[in-house]
């Protein structure tokens, strides 16, 4: 791509990710930091839709924030697959010349966004945590022009020990996955219209199309820990799978979930699902229980936004304590059961 066309190059899109014709969250969530970051490049949002007879979705999207949907419906998009869907996504960028593009890192997402990428030769920074507007390099170079209003993002590098800003500003779009949870999307605004356009660059099935043939959904009785709004985790300090029962039990006398650090599933005591942290989900719950949980700063990045954060660990080092609002230090054997108690005691007098 040559340098002169950069400034062609307009707007905030995103990938409005759906399957079975429903919306998944981060669909939502994306839209509301590209509201952010198209206020800062005074520009419009713009959602893509993919899929067979998706347009019903088009006001959902406007509700939380899409200025235009751009829908390309087609019999071939009904499931998800790598080369159609890649096809259709890099058609609209080229006709519509979008600056930004942000694709939810779901297994969807980690899938198409490199792929699309590639087929419009630009850069993607995957896995982000922070979006900015900004100038780069950040600071100052001699000899060398600093930028404005480049995207600049954040992700963690080398297992989270350090965090990269990166940004790309020879090419056009800029491309970023985002993982799930990060971004906040917005009260939805009833009633809200976007421009809504078809758009159908052609679907020829070839050998590159994967023939699907059959669909077999896992039917798992888990909840999503991402939506819950207390979480009762646990670390290694639990000690063992049968140990968790503690945890269970006080994450049913409070109406919580139980979800855990990496070193539980690495032992295999709780399935990945339940995982927090930079391996795992992000999450934001009202109060978020760390039991036998040190803190390290991989576990800490995916729960540090929980509005309450109380810690019980027989470790008082422990840096768990440096994000807790409430800090117990003890034997959680001990701790937890009387915790659990006081609390069956105070739900059975309401």
């Amino acid at each position: 791509m040559n340098i002169m066309g950069l400034e062609e190059y307009k707007g905030v899109y995103i990938f409005a990710q759906q399957v079975d014709n429903q919306l998944s969250g981060i669909a939502f969530e994306l839209l509301g930091k590209a509201k952010d970051l198209a206020k800062d490049l005074n520009t419009e949002v713009s959602a893509i839709l993919i899929g067979s007879g998706v347009k019903g979705l088009a006001d959902q999207l406007a509700e939380y924030g899409a200025d235009k949907v751009i829908v390309v419906d087609d019999p071939q998009l009904k499931d998800y697959r790598t080369e159609p869907y890649t096809h259709a996504m890099a058609s609209v960028i080229e006709k519509y010349k979008p600056e930004i593009v942000l694709v939810g890192a779901t297994a969807i997402g980690r899938d198409l966004g490199p792929r699309v990428s590639a087929r419009v030769k630009t850069g993607l920074t995957a896995d982000c945590t922070v979006l900015e507007i900004g100038d780069f390099p950040l600071t100052p170079v001699p000899n060398q022009e600093q930028k404005h209003n480049q995207l600049l993002m954040t992700r963690p590098a080398f297992g989270g020990n350090t965090i990269a800003t990166i940004a790309c500003p020879d090419n056009r779009p800029q491309m970023a996955t985002v993982r799930p949870g990060v971004m906040q999307k917005i009260e939805p605004i009833k009633g809200a219209k976007a421009v809504v356009e078809e758009f159908n660059p052609g679907f020829t099935p070839d050998n590159k199309y994967v023939e699907i043939l059959e669909v077999v959904k896992a039917v798992s009785d888990t909840v999503d820990i991402m939506d819950a709004k207390i979480l009762v985790s646990g670390g290694r300090g639990v000690g063992s799978a049968e140990n968790f029962k503690l945890l269970d039990d006080l994450a049913e006398a409070i109406g919580g979930t139980v979800s855990c650090s990496r070193a539980v599933v690495d032992s295999g005591w709780l399935p990945r699902d339940r995982q927090v942290g930079q391996t795992g989900k992000t999450v934001r719950p009202k109060v978020y229980f760390a039991i036998g949980i040190s803190g390290a700063i991989q576990h800490v990045a995916g729960m540090e936004e929980s509005d309450l954060i109380i810690a019980i660990n027989k470790d008082e080092d422990a840096p768990i304590f440096d994000v807790a609002d409430y800090g117990i230090v003890g034997d959680l054997n001990k701790i937890v059961p009387q915790l659990t108690t006081a609390i069956k005691a105070e739900m059975a007098k309401k």
